[in-house]
């Protein structure tokens, strides 16, 4: 099972990247997360770990890594693995943002059905909450920097 989300902003790549690397901020955005943390910097290799608000913690490894472009991080399931990509492209000046979610492996049609079917129903607003954070810090940063002292 593979399905993924995108969306237009207007806020900069750069701020949609802050928020996706802020893990211990994950759980402001991602309605099904009680927390999130990491172990170590963000990069190639990093583990951290998800709480969701349901079911048992699970330990995540950043598996792919382009800094300030894209990563993927991977959840090893009993047979499987759960794979959360998430991406920019600018195209034509506009910035678009991509998170991906797919299951591999011999249960991936089992995991697809037990966690796919939510994780598809939420992201829609999960990503329209990363999108209203980015635009309202860019906005922000925008009216401060015309803003005298």
């Amino acid at each position: 099972m593979k399905f993924s989300n995108t969306l237009e902003t207007s806020a900069t790549p750069e701020k949609i990247w802050e928020i996706w690397t802020d893990v211990n901020s994950w759980s402001v955005w991602d309605t099904e997360l009680h927390d999130s943390y990491l172990e170590s910097p963000f990069k190639l290799g990093a583990t951290g770990k998800l709480v969701p608000k349901t079911g048992t913690t699970s330990k995540f490894t950043i598996t792919q890594f382009t800094p300030g472009k894209s990563y993927t991080f991977t959840v090893q399931l009993p047979l499987c693995h759960l794979n959360v990509r998430r991406y920019l492209t600018i195209e034509e000046g506009n910035v678009y943002f991509t998170h991906e979610v797919s299951f591999k492996g011999l249960l991936a049609f089992l995991f697809g059905w037990l966690l796919g079917n939510k994780f598809k129903q939420v992201l829609p607003g999960v990503m329209e909450n990363i999108r209203e954070i980015a635009e309202a810090e860019s906005r922000r940063n925008r009216y401060l920097e015309r803003t005298p002292d």
